[in-house]
Order: C-alpha cells, then sequence, then structure tokens
C-alpha cells in the first residue's frame, strides 16, 4: 500500500511541477529521416549522422514544486561533435504538436549552419541564429512562433535575485532581437536552458553508451560490432577512474540512509555481452556522470581465439608480400601514403564441389531469367557493305531515282552481335560481425555465400566479366583480400569450392578494400564496370580506423573510384545504413535488404537493373 501511494504521489507532484504536453510530444524516432535530409540540405556536414541526446545537468534555479518532486535537474539540449548531431529524443515542451515539430527543424537549422569556434555562447547563438535568417528567409517566422511560445516557459525576471534577473532579461533581449547582446552578466547560477539555442557546454568527457562501452585495449566480441542492435543511442557523459579495491563485499562503504547512491555502483561496463543486467540502462539514466573503469578480469578465451590470427598452417595461403596503400586521414585532410598493407589471399583447402543442392531450384531460374540478356544476333540496315542486299532500301531508292531525287543510300544489310560491354566486381565484407544469425537455422555469412553462389550463376549465364573477391582486417598491417574468382577465370567448381570455404573473422577496414578493388577493375576494358560492394554494416577496425575516420577514408576510397571511370554500388543488411550510406554513395548509389534472407534472391535481380 505504501508503495503504491508513493508511486501515485511521486507521479502527480512530477507532473504538476513539470510543464508538458505528453500528446503533443514529438520524437526523434519519428523525425529522423527527415532530420537528416533536412540537416544535410541546409549545408551541414554530411558526414554526421543523427542520434538522441542525454539529458545534462542545467545548475539553473528550480520551482518550488521541482525541488519537492526532485525533478527539472536536467534537460535535453542540442549540440554536435564530429561525428553525431544529437538532437532531444522527444519534444514535449511546447502545447502545440506543430511548435514541436518546428522547434525540431530550428535546432537542425541552427546546428548546420554553427561555428563553435566561437569563445562565447551568446554571441555564437545569436550569430548562427542571423545566419539562419540570411539564408533561409521562410524560417524566420517559424522562429516567431517558437519565441512567443519559449519565452512563457522561461522564469519570471521579477521573482529572481537581481544577478539572476539581469542575466535572463540579457537572454530574452538577444531571443527577440539577435546580434544585440554582446555578453552576458554574472550570476550566481547558470541561466534557465535555452531551447531555443543548442547546449551551451556540451559532454566531452569519454561519451560511452550504457552497458556497451570496451575498456581501452579490450576487443569487443562482434568484430566490428556492425551486426549488433543497440537499444540505446543516447550520449552519456562518463570520466576513466580506477577499479575500487572492495575486498569485503559485505562491508558498506557509504551510510545506509544514502540508499539511493547504490544505483551508482551497478556494473554497466563489461568487456563482453554476457550476463547482461537489465537493470544498467535504467541506471545510466538515473545517473549524471559514468565512472568507467577496467576490472583487470580477462576476456572469454573463444574471444581471444576468434580475434587472434591463426597459424600459418591453418589460415588461408597470402599471395606474394602484400600491396601497400594510402588512406585518407580526414583530420589532417592528407591522404597517407603507403599507410596499409593489402595482403592477397586464397583458400588453402577449398575442394571443388558442385552447387549446394538448396539453390538448385532457384539458380536455374535466374539463370533462364539471365539468359534473355545474353548478346544476340540482329541485322543493321542501310549499310553500304553487307552480306546481302537490304530490299526495303532498295526499293527506296529505285523510286527516288524515277522521281529525279536519288541519294546516296547503303543498299546493303549486316548481322551484328551486341555485346554486353560489362565488367562487374563483386566485393563481399567477410568480417566477424558476419558470424551473427539472422534466423534459426542461417548467420549472415551463409546468406553473404549463397548470394554469391547465385550472382556467379546468373553473371555466368549472361557471358559478362566479373570476379568476386571477400575482405577482412586486423589493423592497417593486415588487410585481407580473399580471392575468389578473378576475371580471366572460368566459374567452375573450383570457383564454386573457394565460395563454400569463406569464414568470417575480424573487422571491416573498407578503403583499402576498395581500392585495390578499383585498380583491379579499372584494368578492364568495358563501356560499364560496376563495383559491386556487399557488407553488413558500417568501416570499422581497431586502430583508430572506426566512427568518422572509417566513413571518410572509405568516402575518398569511392570518389577515388569514380573518377577512375567505375560505378560503385552498395547491398547491404545494416538496418542503420540510411546514417551513413547516403554520404558514402550518394542518392541511388545503395540499396538496404531489409530482410537478409531475400538477399541470395535479390542481388542478381539488382544487377540486372543496374545493367539495363
Amino acid at each position: 500500500m505504501e508503495e503504491t501511494v508513493g508511486a501515485l504521489w511521486h507521479k502527480l507532484i512530477t507532473r504538476a511541477a513539470e510543464k508538458r504536453y505528453p500528446q503533443e510530444a514529438v520524437t526523434l524516432a519519428g523525425m529522423s529521416k527527415t532530420a537528416g535530409i533536412f540537416f544535410r540540405a541546409l549545408g551541414g556536414d554530411s558526414g554526421l549522422s543523427v542520434s538522441a541526446t542525454g539529458a545534462t545537468e542545467h545548475g539553473a534555479r528550480r520551482s518550488l514544486l521541482q525541488r519537492i518532486a526532485g525533478s527539472g535537474e536536467r534537460t535535453e539540449l542540442t549540440w554536435l561533435d564530429e561525428n553525431t548531431l544529437r538532437l532531444p529524443s522527444v519534444l514535449d515542451i511546447l502545447p502545440q504538436r506543430s511548435l514541436n515539430r518546428d522547434l525540431y527543424l530550428w535546432l537542425i537549422a541552427l546546428a548546420a549552419v554553427d561555428k563553435p569556434d566561437t569563445p562565447s555562447w551568446v554571441v555564437r547563438s545569436q550569430q548562427a541564429t542571423l545566419t539562419v535568417f540570411d539564408r533561409f528567409p521562410g524560417i524566420r517566422s517559424r522562429y516567431h512562433r517558437l519565441l512567443d511560445a519559449t519565452l512563457a516557459l522561461r522564469p519570471d525576471s521579477a521573482r529572481l535575485p537581481e544577478d539572476e534577473a539581469a542575466m535572463e532579461q540579457a537572454i530574452r533581449a538577444a531571443l527577440a532581437n539577435p546580434g544585440s547582446v554582446d555578453r552576458l552578466p554574472r550570476a550566481s547560477r547558470p541561466p534557465h536552458p535555452v531551447h531555443l539555442w543548442l547546449h551551451p557546454n556540451p559532454p566531452r568527457t569519454l561519451p560511452v553508451q550504457a552497458g556497451n562501452a570496451a575498456p581501452s585495449g579490450e576487443p569487443q566480441q562482434e568484430g566490428d560490432g556492425n551486426s549488433k542492435k543497440a537499444s540505446d543511442t543516447q550520449r552519456r557523459q562518463a570520466e576513466r577512474v580506477d577499479m575500487p579495491d572492495n575486498k569485503s563485499p559485505f562491508m558498506l562503504f557509504f551510510r545506509a540512509e544514502s540508499i539511493f547512491s547504490w544505483a551508482e555502483y551497478v556494473k554497466a561496463n563489461r568487456p563482453t555481452e554476457d550476463d547482461s543486467d537489465p537493470g544498467a540502462d535504467p541506471a545510466a539514466d538515473d545517473l549524471n556522470h559514468l565512472s568507467v573503469a577496467q576490472d583487470g578480469k580477462s576476456v572469454a578465451s573463444r574471444l581471444r581465439f576468434d580475434l587472434d590470427l591463426p597459424s600459418a598452417a591453418q589460415d588461408d595461403m597470402p599471395l606474394g608480400q602484400g600491396i601497400l596503400l594510402p588512406e585518407w586521414h580526414y583530420k589532417k585532410q592528407i591522404l597517407q601514403p603507403n599507410h596499409c598493407r593489402l595482403q592477397p589471399m586464397v583458400a588453402r583447402a577449398a575442394a571443388p564441389c558442385s552447387l549446394p543442392h538448396h539453390l538448385a531450384a532457384t539458380a536455374r531460374r535466374i539463370r533462364s531469367q539471365f539468359e534473355a540478356l545474353t548478346p544476340a544476333r540482329v541485322w543493321i540496315r542501310g549499310q553500304f557493305d553487307g552480306t546481302e542486299p537490304d530490299l526495303d532500301a532498295c526499293v527506296q531508292f529505285t523510286a527516288d531515282r524515277l522521281t529525279g531525287h536519288a541519294a546516296e543510300r547503303g543498299l546493303y544489310r549486316a548481322h551484328h552481335y551486341r555485346d554486353r560491354d560489362l565488367a562487374c566486381l563483386m566485393l563481399a565484407d567477410l568480417s566477424l560481425s558476419t558470424d551473427a544469425w539472422v534466423s534459426d537455422t542461417a548467420r549472415v555469412i551463409d546468406v553473404i555465400r549463397d548470394s554469391l553462389f547465385l550472382f556467379a550463376e546468373a553473371l555466368s549465364a549472361t557471358g559478362d566479366r566479373f570476379s568476386l573477391y571477400g575482405f577482412s582486417s586486423l589493423k592497417r598491417d593486415n588487410v585481407r583480400f580473399h580471392v575468389l574468382k578473378e576475371f580471366g577465370e572460368k566459374y567452375n567448381a573450383g570457383v564454386r569450392g573457394r565460395i563454400a570455404a569463406i569464414k568470417p573473422g575480424y573487422y571491416t577496414r573498407m578503403g583499402a578494400a576498395i581500392r585495390h578493388a578499383s585498380q583491379l577493375l579499372a584494368k578492364q576494358q568495358a563501356t560499364q564496370r560496376i563495383l559491386f560492394i556487399l557488407t553488413d554494416g558500417k568501416p570499422n577496425d581497431l586502430d583508430q580506423y572506426e566512427g568518422r575516420y572509417g566513413i571518410e577514408d572509405t568516402r575518398v576510397a569511392l570518389l577515388e573510384a569514380r573518377q577512375m571511370g567505375l560505378r560503385p554500388f552498395c547491398v547491404t543488411i545494416d538496418e542503420k545504413a540510411g546514417s551513413y550510406l547516403p554520404h558514402l554513395f550518394g542518392i541511388g548509389g545503395y540499396v538496404v535488404i531489409r530482410k537478409p534472407s531475400e538477399l541470395p534472391k535479390q542481388l542478381p535481380l539488382l544487377y540486372a537493373q543496374l545493367t539495363r
């Protein structure tokens, strides 16, 4: 009974203290596609993804009801880092749904023109506001509607202490007339959150995700983490600390009265995902700071086996001494020469085999469909030389000569073979994330293997030149490039054996693999040269090749491929690919397969559409 009354009281007092309109709420999940497109359309950094921010403590004066309810200490504000545009997960502070949606659009526009180098937060916010007005005049009317609504949320300066009242009046003047305030008066407390501006001091110290942070130097189990579906994408503020030495677990190191501080001792950081704590995420939501420590416990032995290189006798056979390739450093804006070593490899013990039985029926149907694309013999009329006379041209020429209007024309017809002048290179991601299961009976690597089988069956039916390769990586000195079928090689049982032998491992250094594949494809003399990339996630590796660094290196590698006259196209099963693939491949340069099990059937059809 006490718990029921307490929960009811908490609900009532919190609702009275916080003026929100949940029935008019707009969520970032509903705005995710619009937010990314709108941000890039307004000139925002196309390499940034859009994600939810975490609530941060603002330190401003709270009302009496808020202090009684224990609420109002933190709020969600918009900010940017080098990889992400962080927006509130939900906006329900305004009384109309249209106003909450317009607030999302205004914050996105402000972030698109923001210049973080400006030292003063108030001056920077006013300059960004004026820049939005200048570049996009149509947004000005929305801003004034939002201004009237948000000013009503701000505290009454008449009820504030003198120093805080002066600061509040300066903020109101800066909002009403951007550019009119040079600095804020000093006050004993920070100002009330300004929802029309970006975060004044966004978190910068070791941001991590609850329950998903690995200590420095500890590899993660997924290899590159591409297949993991993270349920919590909010940004956290954290600090690195030493692991507490609690040799007496039955001794309490805090007073029993401070029972609410127990949440700080939740073990939310684990090198692996075994024995996950369902209470870790709620505990992280209640904390202002996360303390991250390394407990020194070893990772499971199977993880070490997966990520260590196998012995030379068990590994694939290397071809040559490796190939040195450059890599783009986006912070320095330079192409680092000879930065990566790519090692071509071929399966050591890949026995020749036939097409798997479960693909036989599908392969027959696809081959029959693709045989219609094979080169056909056609007659070309009106030729000056050919195998036989063109009767229609001869009749027309005779009629023209009798009327005195004879003109020189070709009177023969000749056979012509319309060849499909195409060359395609398929580059498949074989990183450890492809070891994830997509159903009760199949893993991602199994789907990729079946896709390569059917793709090869389809292209062998058309006679198009094609090659198949796979790639994975373990840091920049070991980019593994698996040769499955080369351009000059016939598709046969030996190739099928190498496809059957593919296995997942390591990480996804995509830029180096694309550069070498582009060099191979550029040597083919063809009208169309298509670079097919089959993957399940974004670029990633252990040595800084993650996040923005890997994305930008891959993007530069793709630009280099286009300059060679190649046509890159990506096929992915990553549900979150929409946040980064438009930046890499452009609109229409990729496709997301929502059901991975359909990939083997869809891949040949996608190729047919591209080469139609």
